[in-house]
């Protein structure tokens, strides 16, 4: 995720600090840059279909509303389901690129008396760089949004993402809600939301690491509220439950469970309105990873009586001998049969997470994994290379339709899975996609317009842009997430990839990415380093740079075999970014964000000299790309500190006057007549950050995205259509793959 951006008077101020630099000038005029961002034309933006593949925290069936729910993810947004449609529709495309940490959702909240009300609580990292938090409210069901920026962070890609619901309208009166924080303890708002305060007699006191109010749970005209720093005893201050019947008095809950641990955190809550027991799930820490231990409890509110209703004792073993250790998740009642409800286990991988099903208050219980079918054939990545998919991890998001008993949804790492029948199982997530996305191919030629490089389900073809690719995710290897993606120019069919994966880091495809096979062998720092890679025009020289996840850097490796062996390249500044010359299969270039130096090779790759020196350094998701079609044409995006570009292959760099700010550029087909490539760019050629394309090469740009479609953070990757004018993939943290076209 990209850190906390300056100001833009900060931002004007280190650009302008770029002073005589060595081989660097500035062109253009004040005039071209005064018109460089002309009148949006009509686009109309779609998602490339994936489906899911990020992790759903939370879903929310209205009690009041048939056909009507609504689910939040970390980093992705919050959608609405549309019965009728049988898809989700996205709430939070209108965020953009400075409120970035606003697209985790923390908290969902409806109003049962009032249907066309829904609040969220935005806010993605609790952590220093990053923004504070704000609550969103609608009355016309997420269409439109009024806003409330809160003076506190919240954490929706955090530890315990996977708990609550943190905010609820209160049982009694529909204008006061409650909102949990992680840090600063409980805030309540008397006016829908507009406002907020802290709630000064909630008793608990925050933890700077804990996790603070965990959910918000109505139980009649009761709230209870989940503490997730306590230590499970029930005393004041340290109690991992508390209600109030007023709204105004403050207590913890009598007898509550004692911990095995003394770190016990309570995670969801439900209550059954017909029997009038609260079930809560435990677990040994927040989740959802990291946790070995759990339970489900049962109060009777009448009673004040406490029952263990776990369905399994965490700590046994497996036919094989593992441990199967695992806490418990999700929780949730039907409305329509009394005694009924369901819990998920989380984290549990020896024997694989299930959602029990009760039919009894808790007394007696049926995992449903044991006789589900599952049928994933319209998001075939599910499998994940394997046979068929396993039920699930990461299970916290649990719901059962009030509606309809058997109806029945749970959130996994990846996806939404739903049954109707509590036996045959399925992708409940059309329109919903949370991909987190790396690089970006448009390939000129072939079936498919797109290949793309993803966080934690690798590469895939898009062979439609409407349907989740055929083939799932790339295999022989299989990545967890892709690193790197690049294509030989001249030789299209020729395609190279490198990721995270557990059989092998790299891998070709000699018919434009249909099939793959891994490389015969592979530098022993690939395994812990895989970075990005590049192959020349012609597909006859590979050059792959290696970085750590935290950040430290190894030499480059050469392979000129099509990887059965590899040499070191110790003139290529480590961790640099290779780029292949388009056009010259003898040209490489690279770029040091550390010093600020443009390297080039004219061998193959072989050796590599210092170029232009005294460019913006320090960051190293500054971008190199190289124009289409041409030798030695390279434009670089220095985020904050402009553009630059180079037609003498890096010896000089000129600064585009047209943009004050680029983050990421690609090229597509030129439009009818031009003779340069249209150029697409995320940057800002005004006061905001946003997505242009040029026809004239950067002289002026056009804005193509509107105040509707932002996505938040796009600055990874964007590429145009070698084959269709206009059209442009933008990559996103979190939105999946946005493509848009003129209308």
């Amino acid at each position: 995720m990209p850190a906390s951006r300056p100001s833009r008077r900060a931002v004007l101020a280190a650009t302008a600090a770029v002073a005589a630099v060595s081989a660097v000038s500035v062109s253009g005029t004040a005039a071209q840059a005064a018109s460089a961002a002309a009148a949006a034309p009509a686009y109309r933006w779609r998602t490339a279909v994936i489906g899911g593949t990020g992790f759903v925290t939370g879903v929310l069936f209205h009690p009041s509303v048939r056909g009507l729910a609504y689910a939040r993810t970390d980093i992705g947004g919050a959608y609405r389901w549309d019965e009728r449609a049988a898809r989700w529709t996205a709430l939070t495309d209108h965020l953009g690129w400075d409120d970035w940490n606003l697209l985790g959702v923390e908290a969902i909240a409806v109003d049962p008396a009032h249907p066309d009300r829904v609040y969220l609580s935005l806010g993605t990292y609790a952590q220093s760089w990053a923004g504070n938090g704000a609550v969103l409210r609608s009355e016309d069901r997420g269409r439109t949004w009024a806003r409330t920026d809160l003076t506190v962070k919240l954490g929706a890609n955090e530890d315990g993402r996977g708990a609550g619901e943190r905010l609820l309208v209160d049982p009694r009166d529909s204008d006061t809600l409650w909102l949990g924080t992680r840090h600063d303890g409980l805030l309540k708002s008397t006016d829908r939301g507009a406002t907020w305060a802290p709630a000064t007699t909630f008793p608990a006191t925050p933890s700077p690491s804990g996790q603070g109010v965990v959910f918000l749970v109505a139980a009649g005209r009761t709230v209870y509220a989940g503490w997730g720093d306590g230590d499970g005893k029930g005393t004041a201050g340290t109690a991992n439950l508390y209600r109030t019947s007023d709204g105004t008095t403050w207590e913890a809950v009598p007898g509550q469970p004692v911990g095995v641990t003394s770190a016990r955190v309570p995670i969801r809550a439900a209550y059954d309105k017909h029997t009038r027991d609260l079930y809560v799930t435990y677990a040994n820490a927040p989740g959802p990873n990291g946790q070995s231990d759990g339970s489900v409890h049962k109060l009777r509110t009448t009673t004040g009586s406490w029952t263990d209703v776990t369905p399994v004792e965490p700590g046994g073993t497996t036919a094989d001998g593992s441990a199967d250790n695992f806490a418990y998740g999700g929780v949730a009642v039907d409305a329509c049969r009394a005694g009924t409800l369901v819990v998920s286990t989380n984290n549990r991988w020896a024997d694989i997470d299930t959602v029990f099903r009760s039919t009894d208050g808790g007394r007696t219980w049926t995992s449903l994994k044991d006789t589900a079918v599952f049928d994933v054939s319209e998001t075939p990545f599910l499998t994940f290379g394997k046979d068929k998919p396993k039920f699930g991890w990461w299970i916290q998001a649990l719901a059962v339709d009030p509606y309809d008993s058997r109806h029945i949804v749970y959130g996994t790492g990846a996806t939404l899975y739903g049954t109707r029948d509590l036996k045959h199982w399925a992708p409940q997530i059309r329109g919903l996609e949370e991909t987190s996305v790396r690089q970006l191919v448009s390939p000129p030629t072939g079936e498919a317009h797109l290949l793309s490089g993803l966080g934690d389900i690798g590469v895939m073809y898009h062979e439609r842009l409407t349907a989740s690719p055929s083939r799932g995710m790339a295999s022989n290897p299989v990545f967890g997430s892709a690193t790197g993606l690049a294509q030989a120019a001249a030789k299209p069919s020729y395609v190279v990839r490198t990721g995270w994966g557990d059989n092998g880091n790299g891998a070709f495809s000699n018919d434009g990415g249909r099939s793959w096979a891994p490389f015969a062998t592979q530098p022993a720092i690939a395994k812990n380093a895989p970075g990005p890679i590049a192959a020349n025009a012609d597909g006859s020289v590979l050059l792959w740079t290696f970085v750590h996840w935290d950040g430290t850097k190894y030499p480059a490796q050469r392979s000129t075999d099509n990887g059965t062996t590899w040499s070191e390249v110790s003139s290529i500044p480590k961790g640099a970014t290779p780029v292949a010359d388009p056009a010259d299969p003898t040209r490489f270039y690279a770029y040091d964000t550390d010093t600020g130096t443009l390297y080039a090779s004219t061998d193959s790759g072989l050796t590599f000299t210092a170029r232009a020196s005294g460019l913006p350094s320090g960051d190293s998701q500054f971008e190199l790309a190289a124009a289409p079609g041409r030798s030695g044409d390279l434009w670089l995006s220095v985020k904050w500190n402009g553009l630059y570009r180079s037609t003498d292959g890096g010896g000089t760099f000129t600064k585009v006057a047209s943009c004050w700010a680029s983050y990421t550029l690609g090229f597509g087909r030129a439009a009818q007549g031009a003779d340069y490539p249209a150029v697409y760019l995320v940057g800002s050629t005004g006061t905001i950050t946003a997505i242009h394309r040029s026809d004239d090469e950067a002289r002026t740009w056009t804005r193509i995205n509107d105040d509707a479609h932002q996505w938040g953070w796009t600055g990874a990757a964007i590429t145009g259509d070698p084959r269709i004018h206009g059209r442009v993939y933008v990559a996103t943290n979190g939105r999946g793959i946005q493509y848009g076209e003129p209308v």
